[in-house]
């Protein structure tokens, strides 16, 4: 009885949702999931927004569910809300996000006792949140969490304010208006973060719009070689601009996957909002090193932009067709290559590109469901694949890379080879250095060893590596 008593001389704990307790916010959650779901929905969102904030939140959330289970929560700060909670404290969610949102956030945590959200009528934010806890508590009768400038006015009516990943600068204007309690300071973004979010590793396969360069044997020409570096940062900016797209539209799944659950905008170290401003940024950087670069390259870009927001809305989903897609994807690179430099890749690059990546291709999908099989499940989220392809998968993906090295083969035997080399015999070499390094792929993705991103295998293993020099070797000895 005496417990009762004192919990209730305790005022109530009020606490933020988007950027408090959520490392994300909901409303931008819930868009994207709109966005995948109906992509044409984005121009409707806009009629919605004339109406108001509100409008736009309610219009959202009758259409799409966010999976709360899987969203990024400040665990710091909820650690904190469950020891206050067993001490008595009564915890209140009181959020800009729709009120269904809330409520199926507040169920999934079970830490709260009332819960507050927007509405058609209010979009409860800034002063009118303030209104509405003065309304319900009584001024300076709560305490409030939060993390942002519209939480001054919440903090002005609260008995102590808590801070939660606020910038200096606002924990200032807090000071004035308010008594702190505490403060939450999480990790911010580094520089390494943001690395991470536009994938920098991913950079290593647009090395390839240097081959068609080398294979022209035109890698002394320093103009071109100057050409073709602005071209491979021109598309590694556009590459890195679409891999957050397609971080964006794919939260859910991502956030659902066993190694894609890590990614900066999945785990909420990066927020949406930085992912859009950043998606801006390198848009106009591409863009503006385009300008150096002739119309033809600007135009490969554009197919290659085209092709990827296809893939990442709908072919992905087409069983053999993505795939396809992906090797596709990587034989542009060459395209883009021979564009920047005007230099036409021959049929013999653009068939073998297509064949050996055709398989690497293969490799990742045969990773992804090899890993699905060893976890019980049977088939891959958002996509249509099982586990029972593993072996045509297998056998598809073998084939492929075996007809790129008989592609290689011909090519060798053919007259242009002895042009451009004074002794073609010697890029014979290469055939069985490529079986084997395909085979050995194909054999660690069998033995279960294969990471699910087989460019990343390629960077760190040894023997990738020493494949490469070896090729590279060869082509040096022939010339």
């Amino acid at each position: 009885m005496e417990k009762a008593l004192d919990a209730d001389l305790i005022p109530p704990l009020v606490v933020d949702l988007d950027g408090t307790l959520l490392k994300t916010d909901l409303l931008q959650e819930s868009f994207f999931v709109l966005i995948k779901k109906r992509p044409l929905y984005i121009f409707m969102a806009i009629f919605w927004l004339i109406k108001g904030r509100s409008n736009l939140k309610i219009q959202i959330a009758n259409r799409v569910s966010v999976d709360v289970a899987a969203l990024p929560y400040n665990l710091q700060l909820l650690k904190y809300l469950l020891d206050q909670k067993k001490k008595g404290r009564k915890i209140v969610l009181a959020t800009g996000s729709e009120q269904r949102l809330a409520i199926a956030v507040a169920n999934h945590l079970g830490v709260f006792s009332e819960v507050y959200g927007t509405t058609l009528s209010v979009n409860l934010k800034g002063l009118y949140k303030s209104t509405k806890l003065v309304k319900v508590f009584g001024d300076k009768k709560f305490d409030y969490a939060g993390d942002s400038s519209s939480d001054l006015a919440v903090w002005q009516n609260a008995r102590k304010a808590i801070l939660v990943n606020a910038p200096a600068s606002l924990e200032r204007k807090a000071r004035k208006v308010s008594t702190l309690e505490t403060v939450f300071n999480n990790r911010k973004p580094s520089v390494r973060t943001f690395f991470k979010a536009i994938r920098v590793h991913q950079w290593m396969k647009n090395l390839l719009i240097f081959v068609p360069l080398g294979a022209a044997h035109q890698l002394s020409n320093p103009d071109l070689v100057l050409q073709a570096l602005i071209a491979f940062f021109a598309f590694s900016f556009s590459a890195s601009c679409v891999y957050l797209i397609n971080d964006l539209i794919d939260l859910n799944d991502d956030r659902n996957h066993k190694v894609k659950h890590n990614r900066p905008i999945a785990c909420g170290d990066f927020s949406i909002s930085s992912a859009l401003i950043s998606v801006l940024l390198l848009l106009s950087a591409s863009f503006a090193l385009c300008y150096f670069l002739p119309i033809e390259f600007i135009l490969v870009l554009f197919v290659y932009y085209a092709v990827t927001l296809s893939y990442t809305f709908y072919l992905k989903k087409i069983v053999l067709v993505d795939v396809m897609v992906l090797a596709g994807l990587y034989t542009v690179r060459l395209g883009a290559g021979g564009a920047a430099v005007s230099i036409e890749p021959s049929y013999w690059l653009l068939t073998f590109a297509l064949f050996i990546f055709l398989s690497l291709a293969m490799v990742k999908r045969y990773a992804e469901l090899s890993s699905l099989q060893k976890e019980g499940k049977c088939l891959a989220r958002g996509r249509g694949y099982r586990v029972e392809d593993l072996s045509i998968l297998s056998s598809l993906g073998t084939a492929s890379g075996y007809v790129a090295v008989l592609v290689l083969a011909l090519y060798i035997n053919g007259e242009t080879a002895e042009l451009l080399y004074k002794t073609p015999q010697l890029i014979w070499l290469q055939c069985p250095i490529m079986l084997l390094w395909i085979s050995r792929v194909w054999l660690k993705a069998h033995r279960g060893e294969m990471l699910e991103d087989p460019v990343i295998f390629a960077i760190k293993d040894r023997v990738s590596q020493l494949t490469v020099l070896l090729m590279v070797v060869v082509v040096i000895l022939a010339t």
